[in-house]
């Protein structure tokens, strides 16, 4: 296992051990107790970090004309949890985790919040093991290809902070958010909200996650703004 993911990721561990506790779930440590590695949380809260500052760093050097809210959005949009969850799919990571064995009955293995961990704690071993330039050349082979996604797709935008300008601009109100309906089992929960913009409801959305079910209600409220319509070049005067 250890091998095959070494290969994947085009990096030899000094220390294997920390290959292996980046690919520990805590479930697993639940089931083995004498398992002698800890999980891989703390590798996750310190990838996290680092893969905020290589991304960072990253947009600074290839944007230097943008402003600091641009690069913002800009990172926000590549170390969000879809993202990097689906740079761990392409690693195939969920597979290689140890992990309890209800926790992959439940669909652990392809739960974006465990495999987006998953991969910040792939990224914090490489960083302990191999210092920050490996981080850069592991990381640059992902966010190059993804930010020509998102720059083509304009998938940078956040409609919250933009519904929130517009809502203060017009009215001097903040939009509120409030879950209505939550359905499915616990690991696959699907959350409707909708936002308000004083007693009015703006927009209704859908998602596997509140968070994500508050942007797409957001998305949907600035359709009555007009912002659906809005061409290209008007979208980047609103960044």
């Amino acid at each position: 296992m250890i091998e095959s993911i070494e290969k994947a990721i085009g990096i030899k561990f000094r220390d294997k051990s920390l290959l292996q506790r980046a690919l520990t779930h805590r479930s697993y440590l639940n089931e083995n107790p004498d398992f002698p590695l800890e999980d891989n949380e703390r590798l996750e809260f310190l990838g996290d970090a680092v893969l905020d500052f290589v991304t960072g760093e990253f947009l600074y050097h290839r944007f230097p004309e943008m402003r600091e809210g641009g690069m913002t959005s800009l990172r926000a949009a590549l170390v969000r949890m879809e993202t990097l969850a689906h740079f761990a799919q392409k690693l195939n990571l969920g597979q290689h985790l140890l992990m309890g064995r209800g926790e992959a009955e439940s669909g652990g293995r392809e739960r974006l919040s465990v495999l987006c961990a998953t991969f910040e704690a792939l990224v914090g071993a490489i960083y302990l093991d191999q210092g920050l330039e490996a981080v850069e050349g592991f990381v640059g082979g992902f966010i190059e290809p993804e930010l020509e996604r998102i720059l083509e797709e304009r998938l940078f935008k956040d409609a919250k902070s933009l519904l929130q300008e517009l809502s203060q601009g017009q009215f001097q109100l903040t939009p509120f958010y409030r879950t209505v309906a939550e359905s499915g089992p616990d690991h696959a929960k699907e959350f409707t909200v909708e936002v308000l913009i004083g007693s009015q409801v703006y927009g209704r959305g859908v998602g596997r996650s509140k968070q994500a079910a508050e942007q797409e209600a957001a998305k949907s409220a600035l359709k009555r703004f007009g912002y659906a319509e809005m061409k290209e070049s008007q979208w980047a005067r609103s960044s």
